[in-house]
């Protein structure tokens, strides 16, 4: 890898006042183990990473009935841990839960039953609006209220523990609902992603055996309506094991040929059938009874299955929310991204059990106007906002050009014309940031006043590895420290830690209380993917560096990496470099055999559609440049030149790509996530894998006209 990172040397670009470091979260949490500055949290942290967790539970009140007597047992290796162990067989085996040796906890009392008190039952609990403006939400009580109706209406239809429910509607109260009333009655949320076609639904369902799935007719998306219905009715078609369907509105009457084996039962229906002072008290579960199965994308291979228990996944997430961005009773949250991701799991669980109020936009983030994100959080005063980098370089791109076009000031701007004084921090994760856009957010929209909280890890960590929090001073584009208790390094081919300013792999030393229970019925697969590198150390895949201030970055996925004239070279260095020119939007950069290099670097950009070339290296936004006058070949060359003479300059002629081309648009997931494996396949005319998860695959087939 090319050990010359094109981010180090980044100034301070935040620093956290007095006021900011006394009213965090994570100030409480360090009064609460005795220590005074954040390297001494750390340095407890990872010493004892099994008192440190005690103290975060004791932090989050997490209540366990029957109590644990070992919280951590590495005894038969540390790749599947145990946790929240009992050895009092008898009191287990009294209880109505099978599950043998374990604490007892089902996670939705953490989230909603104990908050049923005077100070916080009639706190807003999740806070809804639609891209057509209808707003919707529940408190505290009334969210309690609806989980209990729908788990009564589950159990009266015959699902129970251990049965697997899928969920495949947007982001919505319902959806809130929906995954909180499975878990209640024990059984095990499937998520998957709203925009899902039917091969991807139905192979998801299929994997887990699913018996039943929560969907709705459809949604809006810029004005257009979706039509969930019709995918979901033939994706069951598929699926044996389903019997029953969940439709949350009531906007379908009948079913077609395909799918009337399928009993559809309706969410109002389910709503209906109980009182309004029902209680329905929550399924005794053991700690680890599994809770939800979260799949990763897949690119070569089939799609991997994350299984994730009542406390796993939960208390990692509102430990990092916690800790990360600051949220505790009453904070607003909001998280642009959907169920099917793990950032909607993320931020349903870690908010309620940190007593914070869920904020949801279901919409385009731009529609109708490129100020609807801000004038939602603007709205609903939000304080935490969570929004990815690809987002950002749209949301800056549409605004320069509506301030171009109109000819706005810097004072009349989109996200000048909305109160965003309530907002407090940013947060971004799912991608490396580039500095541009970086700073746009930061300088523009936060008027240099908030910090980006970077956030990155995954599914199979049920949060971060490394995070930015409220204590700490933040470089652009970097990761100021790892999580608390996440004992972090940075290794070179051969296992050994690196020194600052060198690549290396990132990996992880000792066990978390968030960590992968292991894929799904995948063992082996599991092992082989994050274990079997180093002994008794996990291997994330990512390239990271840390400089000599002790700031962590990463490059880009460790898979991905490019041999080109003898030198390792991480796709996101280049990537940054050409995203910086002004013309170029998006970039992805992939190795290709080479006679004489051995490998070849290709790059992919999208360009800016109203963009022009004036004179040398400059350029302007203009809204009535039209797409003939833009693929002018003159044009194209030109910028083609260019961009490969910006990388040369910067990283030296030999890693300069040797080919670029200009793309409408990159084949991406529907969490912004760049396949590059998918490209490169697409481009040498491979099979590119598992597509279900790509938000456009007409851009696949862009990529693979390229090369012709």
């Amino acid at each position: 890898m090319n050990e010359t990172n094109l981010l180090e040397d980044q100034p301070i670009a935040w620093t956290p006042t007095p006021e900011v470091i006394e009213r965090a979260q994570l100030t409480r949490f360090m009064k609460q183990v005795g220590v005074s500055t954040w390297d001494e949290l750390y340095e407890f942290s990872i010493r004892d990473v099994e008192k440190f967790t005690e103290e975060v539970l004791k932090f989050l009140d997490i209540k366990f009935d029957p109590p644990y007597e070992r919280l951590m047992d590495v005894s038969e290796g540390v790749e599947f841990s145990k946790w929240f162990t009992t050895t009092s067989a008898t009191e287990a085996e009294t209880r109505p839960v099978r599950s043998v040796r374990h604490a007892g906890l089902n996670i939705t009392s953490m989230c909603l039953d104990r908050w049923q008190t005077d100070e916080m039952k009639d706190q807003p609990a999740v806070i809804w609006e639609g891209e057509d403006g209808e707003i919707k939400g529940r408190s505290i009580a009334e969210l309690l209220s609806e989980v209990n109706a729908i788990a009564a209406g589950l159990r009266k239809y015959g699902f129970g523990k251990g049965d697997a429910i899928g969920i495949h509607l947007p982001m919505m109260v319902e959806t809130v609902v929906a995954l909180l009333a499975i878990n209640r009655i024990g059984a095990i949320v499937v998520p998957v992603f709203s925009g899902y076609g039917v091969e991807a639904i139905a192979s998801r369902m299929n994997a887990v055996k699913a018996r039943a799935i929560f969907t709705c007719s459809g949604f809006s998306r810029r004005g257009k309506f979706f039509n969930a219905w019709q995918i979901v009715e033939d994706a069951i078609a598929q699926c044996p094991t389903i019997s029953h369907l969940f439709l949350v509105d009531d906007k379908k009457t009948a079913y077609s040929d395909r799918s009337k084996a399928v009993r559809c039962i309706r969410y109002a229906d389910m709503i209906a059938d109980v009182t309004s002072d029902f209680r329905l008290p929550a399924e005794p579960t053991s700690a680890e009874d599994p809770l939800i199965i979260l799949y990763t994308s897949g690119t070569t291979g089939k799609p991997k299955g994350i299984a994730h228990t009542h406390a796993s996944f939960p208390i990692k997430a509102a430990q990092d929310m916690a800790f990360g961005t600051d949220v505790g009773r009453g904070t607003r949250i909001c998280w642009y991204t959907d169920i099917g991701w793990m950032m909607g799991p993320w931020l349903i669980y870690g908010a309620l059990i940190n007593g914070a109020t869920i904020c949801i936009y279901d919409g385009a983030p731009d529609y109708p106007t490129p100020d609807r994100m801000w004038e939602f959080c603007a709205k609903h005063k939000v304080e935490v906002l969570g929004i990815s980098p690809t987002l950002v370089r749209a949301l800056a791109a549409s605004e320069e050009k509506t301030a171009d076009s109109l000819k706005l000031t810097a004072d009349s701007c989109p996200y000048t014309r909305h109160d965003l004084s309530n907002l407090r921090i940013f947060a971004s994760t799912g991608e490396p940031w580039n500095p541009a856009p970086w700073w746009w957010l930061f300088e523009k929209v936060g008027n240099s006043r908030l910090p980006i909280i970077n956030y990155s890890g995954g599914t199979e960590i049920a949060g971060g590895i490394l995070m930015g929090n409220p204590l700490l001073p933040i470089k652009p584009c970097s990761f100021p420290a790892p999580c608390p208790g996440m004992d972090v390094d940075i290794l070179d081919e051969d296992g050994k830690p690196v020194v600052a300013g060198k690549v290396g792999e990132l990996v992880i030393k000792q066990p978390w209380i968030g960590m992968a229970r292991g894929f799904w019925q995948e063992k082996e697969r599991y092992l082989e993917t994050y274990w079997r590198r180093f002994k008794n150390i996990w291997v994330h895949g990512d390239w990271a560096i840390r400089d000599k201030d002790g700031h962590w970055f990463i490059l880009g996925r460790s898979d991905d990496t490019l041999k080109v004239a003898g030198k390792r070279v991480g796709p996101a260095e280049v990537e940054s470099l050409l995203v910086a020119h002004p013309l170029v939007t998006e970039a992805a950069v992939i190795g290709v055999p080479d006679e004489t290099k051995g490998t070849a670097m290709v790059a992919f950009v999208v360009r800016n559609a109203d963009a022009i070339v004036r004179n040398e290296g400059e350029a302007r936004t203009t809204a009535s440049q039209s797409e003939p006058q833009l693929a002018d070949e003159g044009v194209r060359v030109r910028l083609e030149d260019e961009l490969k003479s910006l990388v040369a300059r910067d990283m030296g002629k030999p890693l300069a790509p040797s080919k670029i081309h200009l793309v409408s648009a990159l084949p991406k997931t529907r969490n912004a996530k760049v396949m590059r494996r998918v490209i490169r396949a697409a481009y040498l005319g491979d099979d590119p894998g598992d597509l279900s998860a790509l938000e456009d695959p007409n851009a696949v087939k862009e990529i693979a006209k390229a090369r012709t």
